[in-house]
């Protein structure tokens, strides 16, 4: 099960951060300038942000199965509207607005909850797999975006992709995915939860969801998903455009980016088992503060050696920080209310993915340098860092009535 989620997010974070080779093809076809497809794109992150508490809440109401359908028909619908779109207007409605709304509903937001379910002794390990998702569809998705832009065109590209979604979304929802955890599984004894979503026997930590928004972890978690969104969608926006602005060819830049990708899917699987014995907030710390010093490098290489050792570098530690986000919300607030308490937080990751993917174009073309948008994304990642490092271990509310279980890091 953890495998059919890990490629559903692959498809979808590869699909939303990998529009970096696009953006020229577009440009070129539609007659944009920067700034407008750079507003159109932090339009789609928005939206992709909306979606994720409304992915969330509907979690609760129709399950995992029916909410990753929906997504999976307003993907393959937005895309074949963006296939015939020749205007501004339609163009972004249809690839801004409802592929995104789409892709929320078929993110790590709406598989997340059910592998929380699913495992408990070895939740941090099982999150940072499905995250390895992420990271593949930048290492994958990227490059071969370009290689079937150059062969086929964008518009080509896009449809091949709708394509893929059907084949694979759909059967895998149909079949493998199940909200009601089975017997055997890595669920500790009396956790189990049934098809509805509701915990058999233990209580929840909060009585109601809207109580976590209250309390300071949600808000220093959010704080950090937002200049991870920040810093996710600057480079996959704008990290294919910047390396070509400063002459490496596309596919060295398509490779140098998807080398990011590939080296994070590979420590992953390191930083998997160590959550699951060192406090999540102290590693959530560190991946802040080492992602800024190579975010600053990415900007100021100028040869492809230097561009892979950075990208190397960066790898090490570009994974992991929406596993440990979510894993951290359900070791505190309870799997429970983890889809519609993630969904809020990626939409504020997502905030940060509207401004990051705006900031890039605009600055470049008010201030011809890449390196204002990339030196205040660093001090952001910065500032996440400190942020990240309060995180506490548990929760100490004055009603005790409100918790029941206190959460352990």
């Amino acid at each position: 099960m953890v495998a059919v989620c890990t490629i559903l997010t692959l498809l979808t974070v590869g699909t939303r951060l990998g529009i970096g080779p696009f953006v020229k093809p577009i440009l070129n076809d539609l007659g944009m300038d920067r700034t407008t497809l750079s507003v159109i794109i932090a339009i789609g992150m928005l939206v992709y942000g909306i979606g994720m508490p409304l992915a969330g809440r509907l979690l609760d109401w129709f399950g995992t199965r029916i909410v990753l359908l929906i997504g999976v028909g307003l993907v393959v619908s937005s895309i074949i509207w963006t296939y015939f779109s020749h205007g501004l207007l339609s163009f972004t409605i249809a690839y801004g607005v409802l592929l995104s709304l789409g892709l929320s509903f078929t993110s790590p937001v709406t598989v997340s909850p059910v592998v929380s379910r699913w495992f408990t002794r070895q939740r941090g390990k099982a999150l940072f797999y499905l995250s390895t998702g992420s990271m593949a569809g930048i290492a994958i998705m990227t490059p071969i975006f370009t290689l079937f832009i150059n062969l086929v065109g964008w518009r080509n590209t896009l449809m091949l992709l709708a394509g893929i979604f059907i084949l694979i979304a759909v059967p895998s929802a149909i079949i493998v995915i199940r909200d009601e955890v089975p017997e055997g599984s890595d669920a500790l004894p009396g956790n189990l939860w049934d098809a509805s979503g509701n915990k058999k026997q233990e209580p929840l930590v909060f009585s109601s969801w809207t109580k976590a928004l209250k309390t300071r972890p949600f808000w220093q978690i959010s704080f950090g998903l937002f200049v991870c969104g920040v810093s996710m969608n600057l480079l996959g926006s704008h990290g294919i455009p910047m390396l070509t602005d400063h002459h490496f060819s596309n596919v060295t830049a398509s490779f140098g980016v998807g080398m990011i990708g590939v080296v994070a899917m590979i420590s992953k699987l390191f930083l998997g088992s160590l959550s699951d014995r060192i406090p999540r907030g102290k590693i959530l710390s560190v991946i802040y503060f080492v992602r800024g010093l190579g975010f600053l490098g990415l900007v100021l290489v100028t040869a492809p050696w230097q561009l892979y050792m950075v990208a190397g570098i960066g790898g090490l530690v570009w994974a992991g920080s929406m596993a440990l986000s979510s894993a951290i919300l359900g070791d505190i607030y309870g799997v429970r209310w983890m889809g519609i308490l993630y969904g809020w937080a990626y939409f504020i990751h997502q905030i940060g993915g509207a401004i990051g993917s705006f900031l890039g174009g605009w600055s470049y073309e008010h201030f011809g340098t890449h390196l204002v948008s990339y030196s205040i994304t660093t001090l952001l990642l910065l500032l996440a860092s400190v942020v990240s490092l309060q995180i506490p271990s548990q929760l100490n509310l004055p009603n005790k009535q409100d918790l029941s279980v206190k959460a352990k890091l």
